[in-house]
């Protein structure tokens, strides 16, 4: 019998596709689609970014604004339905030296209902020139192996196209 999918990760880099991908997704879960955003419009080119993303997902979506209180969020609608959560990057920005990953994992593990988590995959490029950027670098990378290990599903995003990391197809022959 095959586990129920409760936790998804969907990573990529940038326009790569995965925020449409975790959209699809989503459209998999017979129950109401709750958006999670933790982005913040602070300027006319990201508000731009945010209207893109609402006018892809349409009007049946209901819209949670969350740039700092994630956990919280997923607590407060657990049990009205799946819920898609874009994204991660932004969240450990939003959220700097506070950001509880260990907390995220504990309440992802306790939710009743589906999420699916869009995050970047950083770090494939040069090492930052500057302390500072190498640190949110590393931090990015330790969350999304956390992320990863926690979930049901992995997919990358990759000029469009889904490829499923987790579970493989010879997941039972990986250490």
């Amino acid at each position: 019998m095959t586990k129920p999918v409760r936790i998804t990760l969907v990573t990529g880099g940038a326009r790569s596709g995965k925020s449409a991908l975790a959209e699809r997704l989503m459209a998999r879960h017979d129950r109401p689609s709750i958006y999670i955003a933790t982005a913040e419009s602070g300027d006319a080119e990201m508000a731009d970014r945010i209207a893109l993303h609402q006018h892809r997902r349409g009007a049946n979506w209901q819209t949670i604004e969350a740039p700092r209180d994630l956990i919280g969020a997923l607590n407060a609608t657990d049990g009205q339905g799946a819920r898609l959560v874009d994204c991660l990057t932004l969240w450990l920005a939003n959220c700097g030296a506070a950001v509880d990953i260990e907390g995220l994992v504990s309440t992802l593990r306790h939710q009743r209902d589906p999420v699916v988590l869009v995050t970047n995959e950083l770090g494939g490029g040069i090492v930052p020139a500057n302390a500072m950027a190498r640190d949110f670098r590393d931090r990015h990378g330790w969350m999304n192996q956390a992320m990863a290990e926690a979930a049901d599903q992995v997919w990358m995003a990759v000029c469009g196209q889904p490829m499923r990391i987790k579970p493989g197809r010879d997941s039972d022959d990986i250490l």
